[in-house]
């Protein structure tokens, strides 16, 4: 009798794969931009420009352009910042928990300069506890939330350039 539940298990498995792919399920891949190169500027540099044109890059129908007059549009970072809040403290009065706020304004400009997407701030967040034991894991863990909410800010971004249309 149990012989037969390794073949069971591939039938289920094969039966659960067809019916998503009879649905439309597919992973999300690149998604192509509507517009066929792009020059990023503006005041934000770093880590979270790099992460941007990279991405827009990997779009598969998109070039990053290193000047304006080689664009059909620009995407200018108009700024970025970081915040650290307490928002919880023990009955000594010391912190027991941080949010961690990240946010990027940006606007996209057609190469004629008409605003394709206005000023926009895009923001996330993320709550973490707060141990003056471990400090050192606690600097490690600010570190990695931080970078988990600037890709997601980059995952952000991407969805608005997705929908923008440069014609018109």
């Amino acid at each position: 009798m149990t012989t037969h539940r390794p073949a069971r298990r591939r039938l289920l498995a094969g039966l659960a794969a067809l019916v998503l792919a009879g649905c439309g399920f597919r992973l999300r891949g690149p998604r192509p931009l509507p517009f066929e190169s792009a020059h990023v500027a503006g005041t934000v540099g770093g880590e979270l420009q790099r992460r941007i044109r990279k991405r827009i890059g990997a779009s598969g129908s998109t070039r990053v352009s290193d000047t304006r007059n080689g664009a059909e549009v620009v995407l200018e970072l108009l700024g970025a910042g970081r915040e650290k809040n307490i928002i919880g403290l023990s009955g000594a009065g010391k912190v027991r928990e941080y949010e961690f706020v990240q946010n990027l304004r940006f606007r996209l400009l057609a190469a004629d300069g008409r605003e394709l997407i206005p000023e926009t701030r895009l923001s996330t967040s993320r709550e973490a506890t707060w141990d003056d034991s471990a400090i050192l894991a606690k600097d490690q863990e600010e570190a990695l939330l931080f970078a988990d909410m600037e890709e997601e800010l980059v995952r952000q971004l991407m969805r608005r350039l997705e929908a923008a249309r440069s014609g018109g």
